[in-house]
């Protein structure tokens, strides 16, 4: 008995060992996790973040407005003679030729004047044929004809000489009037929309057209500078024709490319804009008459310039700013100084180098200082235009 009470307390007081064991090493884990977990939250996070490197390439600027397509020639088609109109040969919208018939005027009363003026020069014609006669037999008869009798003559024959020419002008212009019952196309370009129908009376005194024609190919398009900008445009110009692109107004879609060709001779005082127009080949027809555009005009182009996307360019209240990453993967704040920009990509005049990286996106979480892990943004190059202020 009592050694069973011995074996008993032996196997209590183990129990009660391995437990406190089991407590205590419990109790060590918690603490080395707590341990751990703090070191972890006192470490500092890196950010991910977006960057590229900064570029070093040839830089176009371009100059951007908004401009408005015209036809290159724009014609109103009147009538030069009275009469009703008996046919029109063309249809509205039509590409016409240059002599391409489009409205025929009733002809007979010319055709009538012009044979009447062929019939007076017949009939002229022998009545002079006569008086040279007559002039041969006075000549002829010598002594038996007076001087007065041969200076008649003569001056008869002369008149009717005369009479002959007068003819001839009047025969040329009813052929004149004639051709203009036929009114033809003076220029190749699109028919707009007729203003008169068949049975239609037409008068020339009358400033109603008949259709108008606009010259689509080559094509112009009018649009503006500010007026800094065109001791550039003038100093360029003068080494070659500037090279101007259309898009659609917002931008998106190119349409054409052309040429500079006419600087206006003044400067609109009212808005301190010059007038400029290029000109399109337009074989394909994309640039109407009338229709708006957005134009881009290469003024020059900056050569090794530093590069970066616009994202790259952050704004605060001490100005411009830029994040870029250090070799320890820290971000590094530096204030930048910008030029040209277009279509997401900005000249860097002051502040950064080529061959750092810049971050793109993801700035929002970056102080100075901060670890940051990085991922590859994309860094298409575009053209630039000059800023407006």
């Amino acid at each position: 008995m009592k050694t069973s009470r011995t074996i008993t307390w032996i196997l209590l007081v183990a129990a009660l060992g391995g437990a406190g064991y089991y407590g205590w090493q419990r109790y060590q884990d918690a603490e080395a996790a707590k341990k751990t977990a703090a070191q972890k939250s006192a470490r500092p996070q890196a950010v991910r973040v977006s960057a590229v490197p900064v570029e070093k390439a040839d830089f176009p600027v371009f100059l951007t407005g908004l401009g408005t397509v015209q036809g290159f020639n724009t014609v109103q088609v009147r009538t030069r003679v009275d009469g009703q109109i008996n046919k029109i040969a063309f249809t509205e919208g039509q590409l016409v030729n240059q002599g391409d018939l489009l409205v025929e005027i009733d002809p007979r009363p010319f055709q009538a004047a012009l044979d009447q003026a062929k019939a007076k020069r017949a009939q002229d014609e022998a009545n002079l044929n006569n008086a040279n006669l007559d002039l041969q037999r006075t000549t002829k008869l010598g002594e038996f004809a007076t001087r007065q009798q041969q200076d008649t003559q003569r001056a008869t024959v002369a008149q009717l000489t005369a009479q002959i020419a007068a003819d001839d002008a009047a025969i040329a212009n009813a052929q004149t009037q004639l051709s203009y019952t036929q009114i033809k196309a003076p220029i190749s370009g699109v028919a707009g929309l007729r203003l008169v129908d068949v049975g239609n009376i037409v008068n020339a005194s009358t400033q109603t057209g008949i259709v108008s024609i606009a010259q689509i190919e080559p094509i112009a398009v009018i649009f503006t500078a500010p007026e800094e900008q065109l001791p550039y445009i003038n100093e360029a110009q003068k080494a070659a024709a500037l090279k101007v692109i259309a898009f659609t107004t917002d931008g998106k879609k190119q349409l054409a490319e052309g040429k500079l060709m006419v600087v206006n001779n003044q400067v609109d005082t009212s808005s301190g804009t010059i007038r400029l127009k290029a000109v399109f080949d337009n074989k394909d027809h994309v640039l109407w008459p009338g229709q708006s555009v957005s134009t881009r005009l290469l003024v020059r182009t900056l050569k090794d310039a530093t590069v970066v996307p616009d994202d790259a360019v952050q704004h605060s209240t001490s100005g411009l700013y830029s994040y870029t990453v250090s070799p320890e993967n820290k971000a590094e704040l530096r204030k930048v100084k910008v030029g040209a920009s277009i279509d997401g990509r900005t000249v860097i005049e002051e502040g950064l180098t080529p061959g750092q990286q810049v971050i793109t996106g993801g700035q929002f979480k970056v102080q100075p200082g901060s670890i940051v892990t990085t991922a590859v943004a994309s860094s298409d190059q575009a053209p630039a235009k000059v800023r407006q202020e």
